[in-house]
């Protein structure tokens, strides 16, 4: 059987943080910038001005053997983003999650090509 890879998605927003949590967050913004979001199996974690808007975006990447393991993957990334924000004291609610399997994503252009060269085509 082969491997399936995973990129879970966690979204939520921080709830009733104190003015020391915001500031926290705020300082370790650079860190958390989305335009440096990557899916990684540890999570990354990606917000904007929590000041402004308090919504956060945890990324993670797994991997199983079937189908169905997505949902297993997506429970264990839906438990880590509530461990890390727990853990650190940041109240957080409307948790919700999105599990893709990339071995059923479509292939974009370049990838079709890849495959068709991959299979022997030109």
């Amino acid at each position: 059987m082969t491997s399936r890879t995973f990129r879970i998605t966690v979204r939520g927003s921080f709830d009733g943080l104190t003015a020391g949590q915001r500031a926290e967050l705020m300082a370790a913004a650079p860190e958390h910038d989305v335009l440096h979001a990557a899916f990684t199996a540890e999570g990354h974690l990606a917000y904007e001005d929590v000041a402004v808007r308090p919504f956060f975006t945890f990324r993670f990447l797994d991997s199983g053997e079937a189908e169905e393991d997505i949902l297993d993957a997506t429970a264990r990334a839906e438990l880590a983003a509530e461990s890390w924000l727990t853990e650190r004291g940041y109240g957080f609610k409307q948790l919700r999650s999105r599990g893709q399997d990339l071995s059923l994503a479509p292939l974009g252009k370049r990838g079709r090509r890849e495959a068709a060269r991959a299979d022997g085509w030109s």
